[in-house]
């Protein structure tokens, strides 16, 4: 009979601590979801509120006029779009990046949010001639689209058994392969590659949500404290605001439709 309580007591204990790390995995996880959501906010923002300042309706304001879409640039959009600093805008949320995944356990709670929400406002102004490009119908029905496949995307990751770690390994190497592809089109201009790109892009950055978002489930722990938590969610939402983004701009190439 001893036996039987001792037993009933330590289920009860594990079903205790079992339901304390559930609860702490979920705020955990909201937590991280969140965060990315407002990277995105700032995002759409600051490259919508970039790309009316980039453009104008006045000829005599403009400073150049796009060949493919007759779009006009003010003297702004000129140097954003037309000049070296491009080059700029284009590689300066990379380094932001690698920043600050090497130096995430040396800046305090607040510096990385911040430095997350500095990467986030720089892909907007990197990205923010999709407004130039693409239509706003089209924007905005590929964003749906994109988060829809997200969302299924990365449940899938969370309930999932399988260790989708070789999957994840080899779709890492693809993104790594993508990135020189992406450089070396820069120089090759072609459509049929562009295209190509875009394609790969969908496939690798999906896979990489379901995987990541299982290397954050996988990676929560409260042994050693809440700084370390704090941490560990923000680049979480690091990593799953890159693979959203990298979706919906894969997607808008393949589905979107220009300006005429």
């Amino acid at each position: 009979m001893s036996d039987i309580r001792d037993y009933q007591r330590v289920k009860n204990s594990r079903s205790g601590f079992d339901s304390t790390i559930d609860q702490g995995l979920r705020a955990y996880m909201i937590k991280v979801y969140n965060l990315m959501a407002l990277g995105l906010v700032v995002t759409g923002i600051v490259s919508f509120l970039i790309s009316g300042f980039a453009t104008t309706l006045d000829p005599y304001a403009a400073s150049y006029a796009l060949k493919s879409s007759g779009v006009m640039l003010t003297s702004f959009g000129t140097l954003l779009y037309a000049s070296p600093l491009s080059w700029v805008v284009m590689f300066a949320p990379l380094g932001v990046c690698i920043f600050m995944s090497v130096r995430i356990n040396s800046l305090s709670i607040n510096a990385a949010r911040i430095t997350f929400f500095v990467y986030a406002a720089l892909i907007g102004l990197a990205i923010s001639s999709i407004f130039i490009m693409y239509t706003n119908k089209s924007i905005v029905q590929t964003f749906f689209i994109t988060a829809a496949s997200f969302v299924s995307l990365s449940l899938y990751g969370y309930t999932t058994k399988k260790d989708l770690g070789p999957i994840g390994s080899f779709m890492l190497m693809g993104a790594c392969g993508l990135f020189l592809l992406i450089l070396a089109n820069i120089f090759m201009r072609s459509s049929v590659v562009d295209m190509a790109i875009a394609a790969m892009g969908v496939v690798i950055f999906s896979a990489l949500t379901a995987y990541d978002t299982q290397v954050i489930k996988e990676q929560y722990t409260d042994n050693y404290g809440m700084e370390y938590i704090e941490r560990q969610s923000v680049l979480g939402a690091l990593r799953l605001y890159m693979d959203f983004v990298n979706i919906f701009i894969s997607l808008l190439r393949l589905l979107g439709n220009r300006r005429d």
